[in-house]
């Protein structure tokens, strides 16, 4: 990859650009988005190739994924469907306005990549921790994906063996702990160890069609239910006024294509603020539809008694839901080398940062560092999931991480790049986005601290 000239942070000398930063900052592009030059490096080409239309899909590609099969316990958490869509409403309207306020400052700071686009416009306080809530938020959610795959295994495995539902296996090779961890050693780890993530292409294709068959199966067999699926209670309201915000880890996780959206911005023909406006708006409309879709019917199928991963709801010999599984097994093999990928990238640019190594000082070591981090963060996140098999736990601590990525951090970006224009009278409309801005980081706050605690004390300890 050819090196930059200047500078990623000018405030920052010991951030400068080279070889390993643009590697960074190609794991953080949504799989479908080319690299581009930043404003200035190349004469003559410095704008993307994504029309408009393209970058809608490529946005609700980032937005839908896995956390799809949570949406129906959701709603059941949240008390029924009008409590459900009421929430997915009030805060889609925050969600929209956080893309928008990253492209503005992506614009600004003339950044393109989330982290970067936090550095320069917030700091290194405000960096740094946004680099290490990425790292957390993609190790977790490569947990998830490996609690998904021991799920979805389990039901196919059923089905295959013929074995009455709950009766349980005696035999060694079924057990969930031994599938997942086959599965993870002889697929995941190869796809995990090289540096190059060429592959990416795939995994967007597969993330597509498998989040798309899912939704479909889920809301046909809620119109044309089995005989043998009746719902036991369809809650009309939530059980108390707290239980609302235990749906919001979910919501966040769901939506949250955020980190994905600054190089998507600047991978467009006309990078503009007002055409992105229309773009996330257009794109946060399809995966609404997408995504209340899937946690309306599976709802209202199963009702209270839905499952944390609703496709576990559906009996293990349903050939339609078997091969919807198949689908969310294939995207989650592809998808976890993916994100560990962006979060080993992340680590280690906070590692060259903190020794003060050039990536080309430390290219043997760097391939000892890559084989470690690699090892080290693919047997915990396998560990955690053996012993962590509800994948609602882990969902709850993470989505609290994703509502920093729509809440917070682009809060802080408004407030600091507003507070950076030199007025000599502040108009209210500057007063507007300020006080927009310390409401984004005031709501981030409290859903983390409040899905996070209840996730710690609630969650995790029962």
């Amino acid at each position: 990859m050819a090196q930059g000239t200047g500078s990623i942070n000018s405030d920052y000398k010991d951030w400068e650009w080279s070889a390993d930063a643009g590697e960074r900052a190609r794991l953080l592009q949504s799989p479908s988005v080319e690299t581009v030059p930043k404003s200035g490096e190349s004469q003559g080409n410095s704008l993307g190739a994504t029309s408009a239309l393209g970058a809608v899909f490529i946005v609700v590609n980032a937005a839908l994924g896995a956390g799809l099969l949570n949406f129906p316990a959701a709603f059941n958490t949240a008390g029924g469907v009008a409590a459900g869509i009421a929430l997915q409403m009030c805060m889609l309207i925050f969600i929209i306005g956080g893309l928008v306020i990253l492209a503005y400052c992506s614009q600004a700071s003339n950044e393109r990549t989330y982290q970067e686009v936090v550095w320069a416009v917030c700091g290194k306080v405000p960096g740094v921790l946004c680099e290490v809530a990425i790292a957390v938020y993609t190790f977790g959610t490569c947990i998830a994906f490996l609690i998904i795959i021991g799920d979805q295994q389990d039901k196919i495995i059923a089905a295959l063996v013929t074995e009455p539902e709950g009766a349980g296996s005696s035999h060694w090779y079924t057990d969930r702990k031994f599938t997942i961890s086959i599965t993870a050693f002889l697929l995941i780890l190869p796809l995990s160890i090289p540096k190059e993530i060429g592959f990416q292409k795939y995994a967007s294709s597969l993330s597509v069609i498998g989040t798309w068959y899912v939704t479909a199966v889920i809301i046909i067999k809620y119109i044309w239910p089995d005989k043998e699926l009746a719902p036991v209670e369809i809650p009309t309201s939530p059980s108390t006024w707290m239980a609302i915000f235990n749906a919001m880890p979910t919501i966040c996780f769901g939506f949250q294509c955020h980190v994905s959206s600054v190089p998507v911005f600047n991978s467009m023909k006309q990078p503009e603020v007002k055409t992105w406006g229309a773009v996330v708006t257009a794109a946060m409309v399809i995966a609404l539809f997408v995504y209340t879709g899937t946690g309306v019917c599976g709802f209202l199928t199963f009702g209270a008694g839905v499952d944390q991963d609703v496709l576990l709801s559906y009996p293990s010999n349903d050939i339609p839901v078997a091969l919807a599984r198949a689908f969310i097994i294939l995207c989650v093999l592809t998808s976890y080398p993916i994100l560990h990928f962006c979060g080993r990238a992340v680590l280690e640019g906070l590692w060259l940062r903190y020794t003060g190594v050039t990536v080309e000082e430390d290219v043997v070591r760097e391939r000892r560092r890559r084989l470690l981090q690699t090892i080290s963060w693919f047997l915990l996140t396998l560990l955690l999931a053996l012993f962590i098999p509800d994948i609602g736990k882990v969902i709850s601590v993470i989505g609290g991480l994703a509502a920093c990525f729509i809440f917070v951090f682009p809060g802080l970006c408004l407030i600091q790049a507003k507070l950076s224009e030199i007025q000599e009278t502040k108009a209210i409309s500057w007063w507007a986005q300020v006080s927009y801005g310390v409401f984004m980081v005031t709501l981030g706050a409290f859903i983390f601290g409040q899905t996070t605690a209840n996730a710690i004390f609630v969650d995790l300890t029962a």
